[in-house]
């Protein structure tokens, strides 16, 4: 099934907004930070890479600690202040438990769960005493549905959910709103596993398109996942706190 045309983008007004997204320089991630800057948003991006030329980067090894709060420090500084965290970058890299490689493993927790939590800290440090923010981490349908071989993937995603709960019932009362997003299969080059798209590939079609385990029966666009980050970090979210919700075209739904 083909992709719909994208009916034209919902109103969502980040005019004197200041963002902060991470792994903005490809895939969801950019999606992201185009997105906030299309509505009016100041975005700085965090990424090992440069981001597109309008989106200022703070590059950073998002897997260095030290580094990761040098960067909170210096995007702060660039935008004067900070109304929305997006935690988008991720790795990951199949292995199996017995045959797990502890440093991979921890690079994996270090970019997909140690950065956002520490970002958090430092972030949301400036949101309370202004008494607002959004943050919204990206998380993945992997926090609760496990296969083969995602092992690393699957634990920062999880413990990436259990930060964004309790985060969220710390900094309520401080008028930053902490939630979550979980896609499903994206269409970004994290999709490519041994120089295939496994989008592409007869293992996927047959195992969700062609019996509808996947009811909407192809993948999302980064813009989708980016629509629903957005509105979660806009102003029109007032009451949710702590939730993850999921952006899966009906994957989880089914047995």
């Amino acid at each position: 099934m083909s992709e719909p045309t994208m009916r034209q983008e919902g109103h969502l007004d980040f005019t004197g907004r200041r963002a902060i997204v991470t792994g903005g320089a490809n895939g969801i991630g950019a999606a992201i930070a185009a997105r906030l800057k299309s509505s009016g948003a100041a975005v700085v991006v965090l990424d090992l890479e440069a981001a597109l030329p309008e989106l200022r980067t703070v590059t950073v090894d998002l897997a260095d600690a030290q580094a990761v709060i040098s960067a909170a420090g210096d995007a702060l500084n660039l935008l004067g202040g900070v109304d929305v965290l997006v935690n988008c970058a991720g790795i990951s890299k199949s292995d199996r438990l017995i045959e797990l490689d502890f440093t991979s493993y921890q690079r994996i927790l270090a970019i997909n769960l140690h950065a956002p939590v520490l970002l958090m800290r430092e972030i949301c440090r400036h949101m309370s005493q202004t008494g607002y923010g959004r943050v919204v981490n990206v998380t993945s349908i992997h926090a609760r549905l496990s296969e083969p071989g995602a092992l690393a993937y699957d634990v920062s995603k999880a413990g990436l959910e259990a930060a964004t709960r309790t985060a969220a019932i710390e900094l309520a009362t401080a008028g930053v709103l902490v939630n979550a997003v979980a896609p499903g299969f994206v269409a970004t080059r994290m999709a490519v596993v041994d120089g295939q798209d496994e989008l592409e590939s007869e293992w996927f079609h047959t195992n969700y398109v062609d019996n509808s385990r996947l009811p909407l029966q192809r993948a999302a666009s980064p813009a989708e996942i980016a629509e629903t980050v957005a509105w979660l970090a806009s102003e029109s979210n007032s009451y949710i706190a702590g939730q993850v919700l999921t952006v899966d075209g009906g994957l989880s739904a089914r047995f």
